[in-house]
């Protein structure tokens, strides 16, 4: 199932100094739409996947919905305000991270045909599990180019002695998260740079002005409030984070974006902002709806 989101829907005007672009979103597995996808068509991807993959089983999805936990931790209220619900990769065990390994090595193996030469693939992480993914990533055959630091303060870390908060007043058992890794890869390029600058329209990051280079260290915020009521997904990232980092990754600000596990449609919606075109690939019924009405709405938020 697909929607288009043609391009006199879309919030700008003729002024607009980049054109307008159209997002498709289709619900399906992304590994089953991949195969199906013509080679050397996709010019970039930002995705926010499964960080360790069980936390979006059914089975765990059933959990979260329910309010009864399971793998994710359910913090209690502040000042009277619902927080949100987060993974606890503590948890997972030898034969988790195994499948996650295997897991992300096929996702880039079925990826790389689909990518054209020097696309950006930039994929959300967490430090517990990053390594897991990019050593799969890499052996898959994407190049390893650095990492995107999203400077974020959550509620991951931080906590005293599970049943000894007392007794080891002192003691944090892991420091507090205040940072999200985001990984940084290429297909390889054919040539030089430059040649593949003019043939393929990719190979680097757009500037953010002739004077300032895109940056691996991008200062964010917990996903506001406004936001998470148009697209209530727990692990539903800024736009003004997400912007930014859509808008670097074509360098020439052309292109297809990719966003393999769509969510609630937050990087479509960056995409449209910025004025790309995209695709979003999201196998959970329950998420893709939220994005079916989110999308455009996210899209056309002022962010200051």
């Amino acid at each position: 199932m697909a929607l288009w989101l043609e391009e006199d829907q879309l919030p700008f005007s003729v002024e607009e100094a980049v054109p307008a672009g159209k997002a498709t979103l289709v619900e399906d597995d992304c590994l089953n739409w991949l195969r199906a996808q013509p080679i050397r068509s996709i010019h970039a991807v930002v995705t926010d996947p499964p960080y360790g993959m069980v936390e979006y089983t059914p089975h765990e999805q059933k959990k979260l919905r329910d309010g009864t936990g399971g793998v994710w931790r359910i913090p209690p209220s502040f000042d009277g305000h619902k927080r949100a619900p987060l993974p606890r990769f503590t948890t997972l065990g030898e034969r988790d991270l195994r499948h996650l390994e295997t897991f992300f090595f096929g996702w880039a193996t079925l990826l790389l045909p689909a990518l054209v030469p020097g696309a950006n693939v930039i994929v959300a992480s967490n430090p517990l599990v990053s390594h897991h993914v990019s050593s799969s990533l890499s052996a898959a055959g994407l190049e390893r180019r650095g990492e995107i630091v999203r400077l974020v303060m959550t509620m991951r870390g931080g906590d005293r002695p599970k049943n000894a908060h007392e007794a080891f007043d002192d003691v944090s058992v892991m420091p507090r998260s205040m940072w999200e890794p985001w990984l940084c890869f290429r297909k390889p390029i054919e040539g030089r740079v430059q040649d593949n600058l003019r043939h393929w329209r990719t190979g680097g990051f757009r500037r953010i002005s002739k004077d300032r280079p895109f940056g691996d260290v991008i200062p964010s915020h917990p996903t506001r409030a406004p936001e998470r009521k148009l697209a209530p997904h727990p692990s539903l990232k800024p736009q003004s984070f997400l912007r930014q980092l859509v808008r670097a990754v074509v360098p020439l600000g052309e292109g297809t974006i990719l966003d393999p596990f769509a969510g609630a449609g937050s990087t479509l919606a960056a995409a449209i902002a910025v004025g790309y075109s995209s695709i979003g690939i999201e196998r959970d019924p329950h998420y893709a709806e939220i994005a079916r009405r989110a999308i455009l709405p996210l899209s056309r938020l002022m962010i200051t």
